[in-house]
């Protein structure tokens, strides 16, 4: 891309100790709270009544998602109720929105299985609903918020991130585990679609990548390796609250590799090498701008850049489908004792301060900045990590207001296989990381 938990918690001197660390809880755990007024439609959200995403919703059979989540809201007469509610439904889409790029449930209508766009335009049909709901008991403004947590985390796969045992995983996938050496865990992320403004009709083939990949099996020379997915907004706030790193945090112990995505540049592919401190300020989905340091806990030790660990010449060097793939090694920083920004091509200087890593300074940037800072954080410098920035998904030529083409799904359909085939090839190449690093 050039350019996120209410809990129930016991009563007495333990829910007085835990309280401040939580924040407000919900009003079925703690004193009633004054009902909330419901709130105003999100940026996001009021695109949603255009021609563009109706169609989407239409065609894919997701139209009724916000209805019947309403529906069911409706029927809540407690805040557990609610979350109960919340967790089934942003579940519920996210299989189904997993299940139909799959081709394990009906397509729903003629728009092309591989679609990232219902499940985004879906998602904010029942955020929307959830934010305007007027609640028979007592729910504050805090509760909503969490509610609203609920809602995105289980409707982007984040809460839902599983490996099962590598016997069940090989048995599932109806092949042997291969050399005994196990099935390895891989977490893939990608995004929302953005710049909807720019054109409403967007697709994210990082957000479709996610969809085909996850739960999947691929083989390697060196065994299984099994596949688990989640996405993320674009959203800037959502970032500085720490949805990244909650999400990522209880898996990177255990993977053997991991990947952001998110979309590039036209035509191509990177492997990033360097990511950089820096956020540049350009609008997010709620036309929100923020040009600042890459705001993470204990800026203290925050370092200006992180580095791949993914296996970048092995991948570089394969052939994994139709679009070229580099190792983008440019940054731009403002060298030590300097003002001014400069790009350098191979990379930021000691002691400079970053102005963009090689995937920018939008928030696939940021996002590979976190998980790879996070993945250092935790001790596992050794631990394959980075991002790849897909080619931007173009539709045919003359193409200006249909919502899809077949030149369309052509392009979505061969980056998904092409990032497919970099996981094969960086899984394989689990222990040959290159030796420069």
């Amino acid at each position: 891309m050039s350019p996120i938990r209410p809990r129930q918690y016991a009563l007495g001197v333990a829910l007085l100790t835990l309280a401040p660390l939580f924040g407000a809880l919900p009003a079925s755990a703690a004193e009633p709270a004054p009902a909330s007024a419901p709130a105003p439609a999100t940026v996001e959200e009021q695109r949603l009544d255009r021609a563009v995403p109706q169609e989407i919703l239409r065609r894919s059979g997701f139209d009724a998602v916000a209805e019947d989540f309403r529906a069911t809201l409706g029927e809540a007469r407690s805040y557990a109720a609610a979350e109960r509610a919340v967790v089934r439904h942003g579940s519920r889409l996210w299989r189904r929105a997993v299940e139909r790029a799959q081709g394990r449930r009906p397509a729903g209508g003629d728009l092309s299985r591989d679609d990232d766009r219902p499940l985004y335009w879906a998602r904010l049909g029942m955020t929307r609903e959830l934010r305007q709901w007027q609640a028979p008991f007592g729910l504050s403004d805090a509760a909503r918020a969490k509610l609203l947590d609920r809602l995105e985390r289980s409707s982007r796969g984040q809460d839902t991130i599983r490996f099962p045992a590598a016997t069940a995983t090989a048995t599932a996938a109806g092949m042997d585990e291969g050399k005994g050496k196990g099935v390895k865990r891989v977490l893939v992320t990608g995004f929302d679609p953005f710049t909807l403004d720019r054109d409403i009709r967007i697709s994210n083939p990082s957000g479709a990548t996610a969809l085909a990949l996850d739960g999947t099996v691929v083989r390697t020379a060196d065994g299984l390796a099994r596949i688990e997915t989640a996405v993320f907004p674009v959203r800037w706030q959502d970032f500085a609250d720490g949805t990244v790193e909650r999400t990522l945090r209880p898996h990177l112990p255990h993977l053997d590799l991991f990947t952001t995505v998110s979309q590039g540049r036209v035509g191509r592919i990177d492997v990033e090498r360097f990511n950089g401190a820096w956020r540049g300020g350009f609008p997010d989905n709620e036309n929100v701008s923020r040009k600042e340091t890459v705001p993470v806990g204990d800026p203290a030790s925050q370092p200006q850049w992180t580095t791949t660990t993914l296996p970048y010449k092995e991948i570089v060097a394969a052939g994994t489908g139709r679009f070229p793939v580099y190792d983008n090694t440019s940054v731009t920083e403002i060298p030590a004792g300097a003002t001014a920004p400069v790009v350098r091509p191979d990379g930021p200087t000691t002691g400079s301060t970053a102005r963009a890593g090689g995937g920018g300074d939008y928030l696939s940037n940021e996002i590979a900045y976190r998980a790879t800072l996070l993945r250092d954080r935790l001790g596992l410098s050794e631990l394959p990590g980075g991002h790849v920035h897909t080619p931007v998904l173009q539709f045919g030529a003359g193409n200006t207001t249909e919502v899809s083409d077949p030149e369309f799904v052509r392009n979505r359909l061969d980056i998904v296989a092409q990032v497919r085939a970099i996981v094969r090839v960086a899984a394989e190449a689990r222990q040959g990381a290159s030796a420069d690093r």
